[in-house]
């Protein structure tokens, strides 16, 4: 399943591409697998709007952030900033490989500080704060 899973959301990004009229973006990388990631959010009434992302990523990377915006899209942020490694891997419904865990949650990670942008609550999260 979890083979399947990636597959499906890496050849079918559903949300990869640079949104116009957005309220926040946000850029992060992953030095470990050179990912390059921006995300895009549109936000009413403190949820995700609407949500999008370019970037020059791998298989996980693409395929878990494509799946992170199906959870995104209505949820409340207080809540995507709770979010972290674990939660990403009920969604998958499996374990990524410990040197690829950085890939798995790098969309998580940027949405999280876009996030933090936007309410300009001064806060950057890091990987650390998404893996422990």
């Amino acid at each position: 399943m979890y083979w399947e899973t990636i597959q499906h959301y890496y050849k079918n990004p559903f949300n990869k591409f640079e949104m116009e009229d957005f309220d926040v973006e946000h850029y992060e990388d992953n030095d470990t697998c050179w990912d390059s990631l921006t995300i895009f959010l549109k936000i009413e009434n403190d949820k995700i709007k609407d949500w999008s992302f370019t970037g020059e990523t791998a298989i996980i990377t693409t395929a878990l952030t494509s799946l992170l915006w199906e959870l995104a899209i209505w949820e409340k942020l207080e809540n995507i900033l709770k979010w972290d490694y674990n939660f990403m891997e009920e969604a998958l419904w499996d374990k990524v490989s410990d040197r690829r865990k950085k890939a798995a949650v790098l969309g998580l990670l940027t949405t999280r500080n876009a996030i933090h942008k936007y309410l300009k609550d001064w806060k950057e999260d890091d990987f650390d704060d998404l893996i422990f």
